[in-house]
């Protein structure tokens, strides 16, 4: 019965912690980092392809976009998932590998007109992430359910995304039982739009997220509809573009239902019925699984406009741009409009066209809603940069950069806590992961020190056995080295045909075994080859 930590520890982005008990292999989440990465990770302590379940706290990249990295290297176990989770996965999965690949593409692109002959392989393809959605088994909220022998678990909604969960694991084994609780990310109770988080009961060990563990919200709940009004009043009055980057899953369509309240009350009337473009083909699906999923995930407050008829998240002179087409069509647009866009932290999508065809327009207006990953874009933006690059371009910053205050999918300090709280008596220990080195470490003394609680903010190696208590192996902080940054394009070349060739592998299980033995002698003699120089 052991955990090991893999990702997001002193890190915000790229969550998975491995348990092995009753002789399965299990990940809690597979996530992608996103923005800097400031520690190098662990390895997984055992090849992908014995990994026999994922149980996925929610859909959001940095919690399930290594799932078809997982697949593509020999992974053929379950993915649990709630049932509106396993919606959202299926189409946020294939948009990142369509970025992957496009990105390798234009990369590739670049190297040819450079004369460098370079082939840059995608992290991984269209087909890694079909294959990965083909073994999401959906699950609905509040019901415990047998995983394996020795082993059951059950989905909270925690109300961060639509789908999201925390995931208690009841464990047996040796005649020991022990109940782990993952946290996932916790939601903020002041989203109109799906419901609050919900509460666990009792808990031996607990992992808990802490993105803003160091932080408060705003103590009154903020008027985001009163503010953003202003906000699009004063830009179109201007002339110019409101430009939001917007997580295209959850972020975009609480903006839509703030945008239609703001429509309906007419709290813009010099322009009635503003024009507003959703530029992300990932936002209108998901939107579409917004819908599907009303009487699971929403609020009472968007309920009752359901139940009155009204669909709480589309109005009048809503656009929804699917092609690249439209999609270029918008910056020809005279008309002063709302632009919501994805990525969120700006550092892949559409967005960055909008943002080129906008930054240096001080008419205009960045609006930032959400959290912004040091490294990305989005924060460079945020932190005020006068200038940054875009498409190979430099690019003045002199539009005006907002923050929407205090809106955030995550809870803060008090949220956190009050989470923790509810789950009764003490845990033997709290592991506190997913947040930056700062917050993990002062979320973690306020634990120990003004609450009491054995709590440890473990790093990326940490291995911890569940039934003695006590730590097998205590990682330590390794900052990732410059130069990893600038690894070679002809080293990730061979990386990348070394993980093509072990997908190869793995699809040719069930060949013959005489052709197996010499796919087998082939490629031993090619490793004695390259094994000697």
């Amino acid at each position: 019965m052991k955990l090991t930590f893999i990702g997001a520890d002193h890190e915000v982005t790229g969550s998975c912690h491995v348990l092995e008990a009753c002789g399965k292999k299990i990940l809690l989440d597979c996530g992608m980092e996103q923005g800097t990465n400031v520690f190098e990770n662990a390895e997984l302590p055992f090849e992908e392809g014995l990994i026999d379940y994922v149980l996925l706290s929610h859909a959001h990249i940095d919690h399930s976009g290594l799932l078809p990295l997982i697949y593509a290297r020999g992974f053929r176990g379950q993915i649990m998932a709630t049932e509106a989770t396993a919606d959202l996965c299926s189409i946020m999965l294939r948009d990142s590998a369509h970025i992957q690949m496009q990105e390798a593409e234009w990369r590739n692109r670049k190297a040819q007109r450079s004369a460098n002959n370079a082939v840059l392989e995608p992290l991984y393809t269209m087909e890694d992430a079909d294959g990965a959605i083909r073994h999401l088994v959906p699950f609905p909220y509040d019901e415990i359910e047998d995983l394996c022998e020795g082993i059951k678990f059950r989905f909270t909604d925690v109300g961060h995304l639509l789908g999201s969960a925390s995931i208690e694991i009841w464990i047996t084994e040796s005649g020991v039982t022990k109940k782990l609780v993952f946290s996932g990310d916790i939601g903020n109770k002041k989203s109109t739009l799906i419901r609050d988080p919900q509460y666990v009961e009792g808990a031996d060990y607990v992992i808990m997220e802490s993105t803003y563990g160091a932080r408060l919200h705003t103590t009154e709940k903020p008027d985001y509809v009163g503010e953003l009004a202003k906000i699009i009043s004063e830009t179109l009055s201007r002339g110019g573009n409101v430009v939001i980057p917007s997580f295209a899953v959850g972020r975009t369509q609480e903006l839509l239902y703030y945008i239609r309240e703001i429509k309906e009350r007419k709290l813009v009337p010099e322009f009635p019925d503003f024009p507003v473009y959703v530029d992300s083909p990932l936002a209108v699906e998901a939107t579409e699984v917004f819908h599907r999923n009303i009487e699971n995930c929403f609020s009472e407050e968007a309920l009752e406009l359901v139940r009155k008829g009204i669909n709480p998240i589309t109005f009048t002179n809503l656009h929804l741009s699917i092609t690249s087409e439209e999609s270029k069509m918008i910056n020809f647009e005279n008309e002063p409009k709302v632009i919501l866009s994805a990525s969120g932290m700006c550092d892949a999508g559409r967005i960055r066209h909008h943002l080129k065809h906008n930054l240096w327009r001080p008419e205009s207006t960045i609006l930032f809603v959400g959290y912004q990953a040091v490294g990305t874009l989005g924060r460079i933006l945020v932190d005020g940069k006068k200038e940054v690059k875009l498409f190979g371009e430099e690019i003045e910053v002199r539009a005006d950069v907002k923050t929407l205050a205090g809106m955030s999918g995550h809870a803060d300090k008090n949220g956190l806590l009050e989470w923790l709280k509810n789950i009764g008596d003490k845990p033997q220990k709290v592991f506190v992961v997913h947040g930056d080195d700062e917050s993990a470490k002062l979320f973690t003394e306020c634990l120990k020190n003004e609450y009491g609680y054995d709590a440890y903010a473990p790093y990326s190696g940490t291995v911890f056995n569940m039934i003695t208590g006590e730590f097998i192996y205590e990682g330590k902080p390794v900052p990732v080295k410059k130069k990893a940054a600038r690894i070679s394009e002809v080293f990730a070349r061979l990386i990348a045909a070394g993980q093509r060739l072990m997908a190869v592998i793995y699809k040719n299980e069930g060949i013959s075994n005489k052709d197996m033995a010499k796919f087998a002698d082939q490629i031993n003699s090619l490793s004695d080859k390259w094994d000697r120089k």
